[in-house]
C-alpha cells in the first residue's frame, strides 16, 4: 500500500495530520504560517484519501497511526512536534479539537454532538450518521460547525475542512468505523511527552467539554482554550492557535 506524504518548508519538523475523511490539503492555508517560523511541515493523504491507497478491509485509528511511523520511518526522522499525537516517540504533541473517544465509561462522561435537523432542500445527505463523513459543500449547517458566520460570510469558501471531495463512499465509510472504533481513554495516561491540548470554546462539533477530558486524562498536558473559536479553530483562529503552538514546543 502507497501513502502519500507531503515535506515543505525547512527546520525542525512538525508533522501535521488532519481531520478524519480528509487529505492533506487541510493545512494548505496554515502551513506557511509554521515555515515563516522556521518549523519545516510534513503531511500525509490517510489510507482511502487523497493520492494514497484505498486498500480493502476495515481501517483504524491504530492503522493511522502505524500509516504516520512508516512516513516518518521513510523520511529518517526521529523526533518530531506533531498535532494529534500518535505514536511514542519523544516530541512535542498537540491534540487539537480531540477527544477520549466515543466510549462514555469508563471514568467522566464523553460529550457528544447530536444529529441535527434534516434539511428539505440542499445536497443530498450522505448515507453515514452525522457528523461524520458527510461530503463536502461550500456552505450550510456543516460549515456553520467549523467556522463562525461572520467569518464564512467574509470567506465564502470553497473550504479544505469539510472532507475529501474525491473519496469514495467506501472509504468514506471505512473513515467512519474508525471513528467510531476509536478509543484511546486507557491509553492517554501513558503519554509521557509534554502535552498541549487546544480546543475552541464555541466547538459543538466535538463539544468544547471533551478538551478537559483530555488534558485531565494526559499527566501534566496543558490546555488552552480560544475564546469564539469552533472546530476549524487552526484555521479561522490562525493568527491566535499558531503561536501557541510554535510557543509550546519552543518552550
Amino acid at each position: 500500500m502507497r501513502i502519500a506524504h507531503q515535506s515543505r518548508g525547512e527546520g525542525p519538523p512538525l508533522v501535521l495530520l488532519a481531520g478524519q475523511a480528509n487529505n492533506h490539503r487541510w493545512w494548505d492555508d496554515v502551513r506557511v504560517d509554521f515555515h515563516a517560523a522556521a518549523r519545516s511541515t510534513i503531511t500525509l493523504d490517510y489510507r482511502g484519501t487523497g493520492a494514497s491507497d484505498e486498500p480493502e478491509g476495515p481501517y483504524s485509528t491504530r492503522e493511522f497511526a502505524r500509516d504516520v511511523i512508516a512516513v516518518l520511518d521513510d523520511l529518517g526522522i526521529d523526533r518530531a512536534g506533531r498535532l494529534r499525537h500518535v505514536d511514542g516517540r519523544p516530541g512535542g504533541p498537540v491534540g487539537g479539537g480531540g477527544s477520549p473517544g466515543p466510549r462514555p465509561s469508563p471514568g467522566p462522561r464523553l460529550h457528544h454532538a447530536r444529529r441535527p435537523p434534516r434539511r428539505r432542500h440542499g445536497p443530498r445527505p450522505c448515507a453515514v450518521p452525522w457528523p461524520y463523513g458527510i461530503p463536502p459543500r461550500p456552505a450550510g449547517p456543516f460549515s456553520n460547525l467549523m467556522y463562525t458566520p461572520a467569518w464564512s460570510a467574509s470567506h465564502p469558501g470553497p473550504y479544505r475542512t469539510l472532507g475529501d471531495p474525491d473519496m469514495s463512499a467506501r472509504a468514506r465509510g471505512r473513515h467512519l468505523v474508525a471513528s467510531r472504533e476509536h478509543d484511546a481513554w486507557d491509553a492517554l495516561p501513558g503519554i509521557t511527552a509534554p502535552t498541549l491540548v487546544l480546543h475552541g470554546t464555541d466547538d459543538v462539533f466535538n463539544p468544547a467539554a471533551n478538551a478537559p477530558l483530555l488534558a485531565e486524562r494526559i499527566p501534566g498536558a496543558g490546555l488552552r482554550m480560544i475564546p469564539g473559536a469552533r472546530h476549524a479553530y487552526f484555521d479561522e483562529f490562525r493568527a491566535v492557535a499558531g503561536p501557541l503552538v510554535l510557543d509550546f514546543l519552543d518552550g
